[in-house]
């Protein structure tokens, strides 16, 4: 199977249900904030700095994973953390409105034993965040199962 964006390998039989790369610079799903979340990333590009985060969910486990990079090639951080499928009780998303009432951000999000951890969905909708909220939880179910 070809590389994922966020550099996780599949072990063998390993199915993957999705790769959700995390909104890191735009507030909302806002058109101006969306502008201005752009703009902020040209800068930090053009000073060498590059952040980026996933949550991967498989068959068989939920894995998060966050890189920061210096200088343009120099990686100064990368977290990776693997998730027991069984310690995960929580699953949902959540609508913030920001500017008021009418430009919605969806953070889908993951409460286990240890942690709870969300993630802003990039240009997502009502539809899309239940759709992948519903992902997650279908691939914790079989994998508890």
């Amino acid at each position: 199977m070809a590389g994922l964006a966020s550099g996780v390998v599949l072990a063998d039989g390993e199915q993957l249900v999705m790769e959700i790369e995390a909104e890191l610079w735009a507030s909302s799903s806002n058109p101006i904030a969306q502008l201005l979340g752009n703009i902020a990333k040209f800068c930090a590009k053009i000073c060498g700095f590059k952040m980026k985060s996933f949550l991967v969910v498989t068959d068989k486990r939920v894995i998060q994973v966050g890189t920061q990079i210096l200088c343009w090639c120099i990686t100064a951080g990368r977290q990776v953390k693997y998730v027991l499928p069984s310690s995960v009780k929580e699953i949902g998303y959540n609508r913030v409105a920001t500017c008021g009432a009418f430009c919605p951000a969806y953070y889908l999000y993951y409460d286990s034993f240890t942690q709870r951890s969300s993630f802003q969905l990039k240009g997502s909708d009502e539809a899309g965040a239940a759709k992948a909220a519903t992902a997650f939880y279908n691939a914790i179910a079989r994998a508890n199962a």
